[in-house]
């Protein structure tokens, strides 16, 4: 087995892990796995994607920025989306241009789009029934279920895009190889995709562990990356990393790859497993030893 299958094989949860340390203490109950092959973290024992979107619609969803709850309406969440906005607008040519917001929730992101005043075609992929309302309020169209269910409607035909972002989604997927790749298939030749996540693999530590790790069910939140893995998870599926932000002393992890439909073997850098978790280790240690309520 080569080493893109090995990359792949840990994507899908189906290679050798070991336990991330005091995650099970930390997350109720709750594993989180490292692949011994590429480092990777994330949660091997997950539920369906529409299970996991459900129980985000009907739960997560609120009027509240909290370990519990989640809204975009808050100075922290604006500020992580200004600054992927100023971002695309500093690498990618978004004028006239057909635009999907992946993940689109309560539409945000569109709407700062749409007041540049840049002429855009702006779409949301969305699977809550309420947050797809407020598109429609705010004069956007949108698809109402998962990228999976997206997918398999013949819009991924019909409707190509030029740039598609997604955006503190996709380490909430069931599946962020089957995401990635049906964004490649919604994807014009040399269409472009921004990924944006929390920075907190293998970089200074933001907050203690026991603010990062959740007593919510894990799958929620099952993909944990690195620049290493999600840089991998973008090549496996045909994109050429095109930018990274300066992620290691930034709260955010900002990669802009471009479709491409090939990959160079030799480009693909994985991380060492037993530094992962030596990173965890040292996170529980530098935590107990700061934050009296650990």
């Amino acid at each position: 087995m080569n080493k893109i299958d090995k990359i792949i094989r840990d994507f899908n949860g189906s290679s050798k892990t070991i336990v991330v340390p005091y995650s099970k203490k930390l997350s109720g109950g709750y594993e989180l796995n490292i692949s011994k092959f590429s480092g990777l973290v994330s949660v091997i024992k997950r539920r369906s994607s529409k299970q996991i979107a459900n129980e985000w619609s009907k739960k997560i969803f609120g009027n509240k920025f909290s370990r519990n709850q989640y809204t975009a309406k808050v100075p922290a969440v604006i500020a992580r989306h200004t600054y992927v906005l100023e971002t695309i607008l500093e690498k990618i040519n978004i004028n006239n241009k057909k635009i999907c917001d992946l993940g689109a929730g309560e539409g945000q992101f569109l709407e700062m789009l749409k007041k540049k005043n840049i002429k855009c075609d702006l779409f949301g992929i969305e699977p809550s029934k309420k947050n797809c309302q407020q598109l429609l309020e705010k004069g956007f169209n949108s698809f109402e279920g998962t990228i999976e269910e997206y997918s398999q409607s013949d819009n991924i035909t019909k409707k190509k895009f030029d740039i598609i972002t997604i955006m503190w989604t996709l380490v909430n997927s069931a599946s962020c190889l089957d995401m990635i790749n049906a964004a490649f298939q919604m994807l014009k030749p040399g269409g472009h995709i921004v990924i944006a996540e929390s920075s907190r693999i293998l970089v200074p530590f933001k907050k203690p562990l026991n603010y990062y790790l959740s007593k919510l069910p894990a799958d929620l939140h099952p993909y944990h990356f690195s620049a290493n893995s999600l840089s991998n998870l973008l090549k496996v599926a045909g994109f050429k990393i095109i930018t990274i932000n300066r992620y290691i002393d930034s709260e955010y992890l900002c990669l802009i790859a471009k479709k491409i439909n090939n990959f160079e073997n030799d480009s693909f850098e994985v991380d060492n497993y037993q530094e992962v978790l030596s990173f965890f280790e040292r996170w529980h240690i530098e935590t107990e030893k700061f934050y009296q309520n650990y």
